[in-house]
């Protein structure tokens, strides 16, 4: 399309004007007539039958009538007003009584009834289109859309509107609709928007993918998308542009991926080393095969004389921490050291203390780096990673400060990856010395929905652990209301008495006026008084805590010194404490699937058999109980996972990235067009095989489409 058209100012469509046009750009964020008819319905009204007023029934969602004005009658605050006596302002409501010959209907305006008033005629044929009523036993329709009857046998198609039987239904708010912008005026802006701009829309799409994809044109895919000659037609053009913007997201992450893959030389890692074959060969169980396989990529990965960039998703439990370590032993054995980064102090001790059990007998030194560490420790782990003698180096945000100076790093572990940003990252590749950028292995235990993983960190490569190690015992999940809570304190003392411990967790950390939930503070109070010390020891642990304060009660629950944690969500990621059994979640329905399935992992580290108890309101939604059943029903992290997404959208998973997307979507759902996702990654990356920098003329407009800004982004998974 011609450039002046697509970036023409909306206030210059005729009907808008710079106050609509206000209204358009902060309410549904058109700025220009493309932006506009880049705004989709989200749904349709099949205007292409009429009726019958006999058949017209309350529960029908909207029907068209083709009716004849029988009488008007016009009403005022105190009641009938005659026809020749009405001062329209003082007109409260008017009733048009109508017949079709089957049988009547009220129609009731409270709004523009002098300009209806003028238009509707006693004995005159209209078509009305509305959502049908019952009041006081007659049936009738409020404010319902007026056409002129056309000629006989011609009904069915919308007056204007392209001729389409089915009239779209655009995104609103309070603010459009009392700026006048009714989905009546949207239709009609739409209109004369689509006939400035289709006839010199130029094609986005190769014609050769048109040919194999079997994708309609994109004139045809945006006038049905908007004003849909039939229910083909409109499946056909939701198929096009679907397909078209997944195509463009997934093409453009993958020529990221090509040319950071063809560009960046990597450490050339050509061995696992002795320290990697005696802690394999010492370890006291076997790996699973999901563990054995993702070992095998990132050794490819290592090897191939490129940096490595892997995503590696495994679900709480599923051994990512012994493949890092494994990894990071790779690391060492061809000269290199190693860091591996955790997003909290609590999650960095965990895996030094893990870590250096399995090293014990590899001679690999290791240290720990955080915030808390003491200005001699400090020195001393400096000094151990300029001369190269620490060989892996676990820590947080501090491993980033300046005075953090590496001999030798070859590879850098990221755990949770979601916590750090781009630029975080970027100063840790600047500390290595040979000149080439560590391999990187990001980890996450929030189980990503396919779909959502291909496209926030589409030029990664992924890999999955997808079985637990032998011998974990499946989590026993369970819900219960208030009523249940002297059941639940019995269960929890008998717990107790068999030398378990108990996490408590709550939503809140101090009371809200707005919600009717256990907070943490009358939580705890509660936990006290129906677990009294002595015998009973609790501690409680939330955001508002000074670290020293956490880590005290963390330490202490962890060392067996109390036997419940009372706490908030920041439990989510890091605490592992073997002997805790049973995990209670106050008010369960206030949490998402992904972040309920991650505390649930708190549990069942030990060999005995371990309990999620999810507490809930008496009086839940729908859509929470369905998600406490999917808690109750599965422990698979994946399938709640794919259930979030279809359930709260992709941009509002809990603990994967909050933003959004690298590029938004108007019209493709990663939660309901898998199948449209995956064809479309195939199809990007057979285009980039046979040309991947996009310099064979067939490819000119793929090239263009790429170029332009809104793909110009440092996504999330840019790592290096």
């Amino acid at each position: 399309m011609e450039k002046n058209v697509l970036q023409t100012d909306i206030q210059f469509l005729p009907g808008v004007g710079p106050k609509r046009a206000s209204l358009l750009r902060s309410e549904l964020n058109a700025g220009t007539i493309g932006d506009f008819i880049r705004i989709y319905p989200f749904r349709y009204i099949d205007r292409s039958s009429i009726v019958p007023i006999s058949a017209a029934t309350p529960d029908m969602a909207y029907v068209q009538i083709r009716a004849r004005v029988e009488e008007i009658g016009l009403f005022g605050a105190n009641g009938s007003i005659a026809a020749e006596d009405a001062k329209f302002n003082t007109v409260r409501r008017m009733s048009v009584k109508v017949s079709d010959g089957t049988g009547y209907m009220e129609l009731v305006f409270f709004k523009g009834i002098k300009w209806m008033y003028s238009k509707l005629k006693d004995g005159g044929e209209f078509v009305f289109f509305g959502k049908p009523s019952i009041f006081k036993g007659r049936l009738n329709m409020v404010h319902p859309e007026v056409d002129a009857a056309a000629p006989s046998g011609q009904d069915g198609k919308a007056a204007g509107f392209m001729n389409a039987s089915m009239t779209g239904v655009y995104p609103s708010t309070e603010k459009l609709k009392n700026g006048g912008i009714t989905g009546k005026v949207m239709n009609r802006l739409m209109e004369t928007a689509l006939k400035m701009a289709l006839p010199d829309m130029e094609e986005s799409m190769p014609q050769y993918l048109l040919v194999e994809k079997g994708l309609v044109p994109i004139q045809f895919a945006v006038r049905n998308i908007h004003f849909p000659k039939d229910m083909a037609a409109l499946e056909k053009a939701k198929y096009r542009l679907k397909f078209e913007e997944l195509f463009y997201l997934q093409l453009s992450l993958l020529k990221q991926k090509y040319v950071r893959s063809r560009n960046e030389n990597g450490i050339r890692m050509l061995k696992v080393g002795d320290a990697f074959n005696i802690c394999y060969g010492s370890l006291p169980f076997d790996l699973t095969g999901a563990q054995k396989r993702v070992i095998t990529e990132i050794r490819d990965d290592m090897k191939s004389g490129h940096q490595m960039n892997r995503l590696l998703q495994g679900d709480v439990g599923s051994g990512k921490t012994m493949v890092a370590v494994l990894t990071a032993l790779i690391a060492v054995g061809n000269g290199y050291q190693a860091c591996i980064m955790a997003p909290t102090e609590v999650l960095a001790q965990q895996h030094f203390k893990n870590i250096s059990k399995y090293l014990k007998n590899t001679g690999v030194r290791t240290a720990l780096l955080t915030g808390s560490s003491k200005a001699a420790e400090r020195r001393e782990v400096h000094a151990g990673l300029e001369d190269g003698s620490t060989g892996i180096i676990v820590g947080t945000h501090a491993l980033l400060e300046d005075n953090v100076v590496f001999r030798n790093l070859g590879l850098a572990v990221i755990d949770e990856q979601h916590r750090f940003g781009v630029e975080q990252r970027a100063k840790l590749w600047r500390k290595t010395s040979c000149g080439l950028a560590p391999h990187v292995l990001v980890m996450t235990a929030t189980p990503i929905p396919r779909t959502l993983a291909m496209t926030l960190y589409g030029d990664l490569d992924v890999s999955v652990i997808d079985e637990l190690p032998p011998g974990r015992k499946p989590i026993q999940t369970l819900s219960a209301s208030e009523g249940r809570r002297p059941a639940l304190f019995k269960f929890m003392k008998d717990q107790i008495a068999l030398g378990r411990q108990i996490f408590i967790v709550y939503p809140l950390i101090f009371e809200s006026e707005k919600m009717d939930y256990k907070n943490l503070e009358t939580g705890y109070e509660q936990i006290v008084n129906a677990f009294p010390f002595p015998p009973y020891r609790t501690a409680i642990v939330h955001g508002k805590q000074s670290n020293d304060e956490k880590k005290f009660n963390m330490e202490a629950f962890a060392a067996g010194r109390a036997d419940i944690l009372v706490a908030t969500s920041v439990i989510e990621v890091g605490v592992d404490v073997p002997n805790a059994s049973v995990m209670v979640i106050e008010s369960a329905e206030r949490f998402g699937l992904s972040q309920l399935h991650q505390l649930r992992g708190r549990v069942g580290r030990g060999s005995e058999k371990s309990y999620c108890i999810l507490m809930t309101g008496n009086r839940l939604s729908k859509e929470s109980r369905h998600r406490i059943e999917l808690m109750c029903a599965t422990e698979n992290g994946f399938e709640l996972a794919e259930e979030d997404m279809k359930m709260r959208g992709p941009g509002d998973l809990e603990g994967t990235q909050q933003s959004g997307l690298p590029v938004s979507l108007s019209i493709a759902s990663l939660a309901r067009d898998g199948l449209v996702l995956n064809d479309a990654r195939q199809c990007a990356q057979a285009v980039l095989d046979e040309d991947p920098r996009l310099v064979q003329s067939k490819n000119r407009v793929l090239a263009e489409e790429i170029g332009k800004e809104k793909y110009n982004v440092r996504d999330y998974s840019q790592i290096s």
